[in-house]
């Protein structure tokens, strides 16, 4: 399977000021895209370059290594691919962007610190988790009944992971190859594919679809927890059986509904599309 084509579940976006930062959780902590806290902070036409620069100029200056406070993580790109990004912790950030001048930086790090005490909320607490994204759905203009269904799709999603994760499926990629095994056999399309056929590029795939597309998600993740659970699979291997077999579910499912109903499950539509996007999705 090709970088592109694994899913970016794992890849978040936070916004500052209206400007989109990736992130992604390693345990319990947030690491953030270097390049988008400096495109939020400075709005150079080139945050790419000026992170160079920056290091260059820190290390003439002041003999420090910022680079030293930086991994480098997977983030889907705004290609939609998966590239290697220079990330950082809270404390990391907190470090590199005390060499930007920029009149944002302390409602930055305050903003930062918050998104922080949010995660150690979470963790403590997951139900905080559950009505945050609720709360986010419906600023977005989202349906309560879309979101229901959402939320809904989320837990049949981790209750799946987590019976791969009893079965001995590793995280990545083992997580991502299963995914598109059981959306190829629902839609016809894997992850990557149906971003593209709804135009979609960092964007969360599952938060443009419709009631229908859910629905079918669902259908086919949660048969496929079921078939796993029965036939006990263990291991990628019988789990990749297990997955294109509750995607065969779903996918038998969606085309005798598209022939009764005469219309096509999958759409080109999604949320991007305001205004009328909120009204469909209502």
């Amino acid at each position: 399977m090709t970088e592109e084509e694994k899913d970016n579940i794992d890849t978040h976006i936070a916004i500052f000021k209206g400007k989109a930062i990736r992130r992604k959780l390693v345990g319990d902590r947030w690491f953030f895209s270097v390049v988008d806290v400096i495109s939020a902070l400075t709005d150079s036409d080139n945050p790419r370059n000026y992170w160079h620069m920056l290091k260059v100029r820190e290390q003439e200056s002041s003999g420090v290594e910022l680079s030293t406070n930086c991994v480098q993580l997977k983030l889907i790109a705004e290609d939609g691919k998966l590239r290697e990004t220079d990330c950082a912790d809270t404390e990391g950030i907190f470090r590199i962007i005390q060499s930007i001048p920029s009149k944002k930086a302390e409602p930055f790090k305050r903003w930062l610190a918050r998104v922080g005490y949010e995660r150690i909320q979470e963790i403590e607490n997951p139900e905080i988790t559950t009505k945050r994204a609720r709360a986010i759905y419906k600023a977005k203009g989202y349906s309560d009944a879309w979101i229901e269904k959402r939320m809904r799709g989320i837990e049949v999603r981790e209750t799946l992971t987590n019976e791969w994760k009893k079965r001995g499926v590793k995280e990545n990629p083992e997580y991502a190859i299963l995914t598109a095994e059981i959306s190829n056999a629902t839609f016809g399309m894997t992850p990557s594919q149906y971003q593209k056929f709804k135009g979609l590029k960092r964007e969360n795939l599952r938060d443009h679809m419709n009631d229908l597309e859910l629905i079918f998600t669902m259908l086919g993740e949660a048969s496929t927890t079921e078939i796993a659970k029965n036939k006990n699979a263990q291991g990628f291997h019988q789990n990749k059986l297990a997955a294109r077999e509750g995607g065969n579910v779903a996918g038998k499912a969606r085309k005798h509904l598209e022939k009764k109903s005469g219309k096509k499950v999958s759409t080109k539509e999604n949320y991007l599309q305001a205004p009328e996007s909120k009204k469909r999705l209502k």
